[in-house]
């Protein structure tokens, strides 16, 4: 009866894998439209959030999940997608989404540079390279305070929607699309078309090859595979979300500034990966949902147990480590492990019942 009723299962599924991708984004889009329409400006704001950091955790989850290299540099990425798109839409006259694109292409280029340099480092080898990265690049911007607006950042032209898809929320929704609610549709239809195109290459045959390097490299190398193309590829692809990342960070912020890349956002990320799920796409998304919720989640429980303010706040971090810790104990393969696990234990409960 399970084998059956697995093989029914499998049926209804589409064999082809972009074709999963895609009705499983499809019904993403869906939920993320619902939950749109249902939620005030503020969580718009915190959903935006969840969104470009799981853009950046998606393409740290390509490198250091499936390819094995570790980076403490993606802060620095992103802030590089993020003055690109300030900078671009200066004057006011580049659409946003062509902005978007090219922030994305040059991070790409500059994570190709980084990338073949670190290609023949390894381990807490690459992870120092990468840390001098996070934190030699917000310095620029002091240094070229002229054209990057020093301390103070550069402040970013806020995205309007087309009119007409303006006219198509409406005629969807009912509703008026408001500016936060924008920003929130704008980032999480960037990070749907991030994953999807992710989940492609994670099934195909450069996942496949990362993989390889990853869990063997003799091997992988006496099968023919170059591991400095496939180290330099996986940077590229990384880098590439990075910036893009970046780019919904600033159009979601309004501000690039040198504070807002630091050193803890490089770190923040790496931990998102973590916990949610060390090379899955899923466990991205999840780490970054905690990344977001958890700190006012445990601010508002301390005040409500007659903390102060700034003591609630203060608790985040501290709460944060334990939850790291506990998932490293009970769950090494994160939260999406775990889930998976559950969700496994109680599908074959039914299957024998």
């Amino acid at each position: 009866m399970s084998q059956s009723t697995t093989g029914a299962r499998r049926r209804l599924l589409p064999s082809s894998p972009p074709v999963r991708h895609a009705l499983a984004a499809a019904l993403a889009l869906v939920v993320v439209v619902l939950v749109c329409e249902n939620i005030s400006p503020f969580r718009h704001a915190q959903l935006a959030a969840v969104a470009y950091y799981a853009i950046a955790a998606a393409g740290l989850t390509v490198l250091t999940g499936l390819n094995g290299q570790i980076s403490l540099g993606h802060g620095a990425l992103m802030a590089v997608g993020a003055y690109a798109t300030a900078l671009l839409l200066r004057d006011g006259t580049l659409p946003f989404g062509i902005a978007m694109l090219a922030a994305a292409a040059l991070t790409a280029l500059v994570g190709a540079v980084v990338g073949a340099a670190a290609a023949r480092l390894q381990g807490p080898y690459l992870a120092g390279a990468t840390l001098a990265l996070a934190v030699g690049v917000p310095g620029l911007a002091v240094h070229f305070d002229d054209v990057l607006g020093g301390e103070q950042g550069l402040g970013v032209n806020t995205p309007r929607p087309a009119r007409w898809f303006d006219d198509a929320m409406f005629f969807l929704t009912g509703s008026d699309l408001g500016h936060q609610k924008f920003l929130a549709y704008v980032a999480w239809g960037t990070l749907l078309l991030v994953l999807y195109l992710l989940a492609n290459l994670v099934t195909s045959r450069y996942g496949r090859t990362w993989r390889a390097v990853r869990d063997d490299e003799v091997a992988a190398a006496l099968a023919g595979i170059h591991l400095g193309r496939a180290r330099v590829l996986a940077f590229v692809v990384s880098a590439a979300c990075a910036g893009l990342a970046g780019s919904v960070l600033a159009l979601v912020v309004r501000l690039t500034a040198p504070s807002g890349f630091t050193l803890v956002l490089s770190l923040s990320l790496l931990t998102a990966v973590v916990v949610g799920g060390l090379g899955s796409l899923t466990g991205a998304v999840l780490g970054s949902a905690l990344l977001v919720f958890l700190p006012p989640a445990v601010t508002d429980l301390g005040t409500e147990f007659g903390l102060t303010a700034v003591r609630a706040a203060q608790l985040a971090p501290l709460i944060y480590g334990i939850v790291l810790v506990a998932v490293m104990l009970t769950a090494p393969s994160g939260v999406a492990g775990l889930g998976r696990r559950v969700w496994n234990r109680v599908r074959n409960g039914k299957d024998d019942g």
